[in-house]
């Protein structure tokens, strides 16, 4: 599943294509009525989290990419069945691939909590400190993932933001010293902007520390992999330089 930086990345490639065009056609077999928004112009393209949000004057097409899902500009890539949109403008073309697609009616501001986006520049840690405080009995690894507290963060960032810290995936938030909380809310943010870095260098997987990784760099000891907490996502973590608090 791409994770917040890489739709930051996207919405960066398409904004200066498409922001202000006319959508004169769509096609494509997401559930959706296209016909509302053919002669619409896009305003503005954003992102929240893990969303892609192509914003019209009456409504926003809200795009999740799911697991698999892409996009392309101006050239066809991929079978006509996992097409799930194309929108075509007076030059250029964008389509859309097994993701999923919504139409999201009036303002856009009344469905998204922009402080909890960790790459937005109206990201609040206060606001994610508060939100971590309402549920003491999570697990970090599943906190990290929950999308209304750190919306972008995915499992890539999670692993990596756990070991640099030193913290166990199962520690929960109850448990956790202030200073340690701090530094969870802190490097969730700062990581994913590392990601965004090094994802436009194409060399994302060049700098992961724990991620699919099979030994403790710091420890020289085996990675233990396991589907931690209620997320149940690959978990890859030091049992020796990674604290449990209890």
């Amino acid at each position: 599943m791409p994770e917040g930086p890489s739709i930051l990345i996207a919405q960066q490639a398409i904004t200066p294509v498409f922001k202000g065009k006319k959508i004169l056609n769509a096609s494509g077999n997401a559930k959706i009525e296209m016909v509302e928004f053919i002669n619409e112009k896009i305003i503005d393209v954003r992102t929240w989290g893990k969303h892609l949000l192509l914003c019209l004057p009456t409504e926003t097409l809200r795009i999740h990419f799911l697991m698999f899902g892409s996009y392309s500009i101006d050239k066809h890539i991929k079978l006509d069945r996992s097409l799930r949109l194309k929108l075509e403008c007076k030059e250029h073309d964008l389509y859309f691939y097994t993701c999923s697609i919504k139409q999201l009616p009036g303002d856009i501001n009344e469905y998204y909590d922009w402080k909890a986006d960790v790459l937005s520049k109206a990201w609040d840690p206060k606001a994610a400190r508060k939100k971590l405080k309402l549920i003491p009995n999570e697990m970090v690894c599943d906190a990290l993932l929950n999308q209304e507290i750190f919306a972008g963060v995915g499992n890539i960032i999670k692993n990596e933001v756990l070991y640099r810290i030193f913290l166990h995936p199962e520690t929960k938030i109850k448990n956790l010293p202030a200073r340690k909380l701090t530094e969870l809310i802190t490097q969730a943010r700062e990581y994913s902007f590392d990601f965004l870095k090094w994802k436009k260098e194409f060399t994302l997987k060049k700098h992961w520390l724990a991620h699919t990784k099979r030994t403790c760099l710091r420890c020289n000891l085996p990675f233990i992999k396991k589907y931690c907490g209620k997320t149940q996502r690959r978990t890859f973590f030091c049992k020796n330089c990674q604290l449990l608090y209890k």
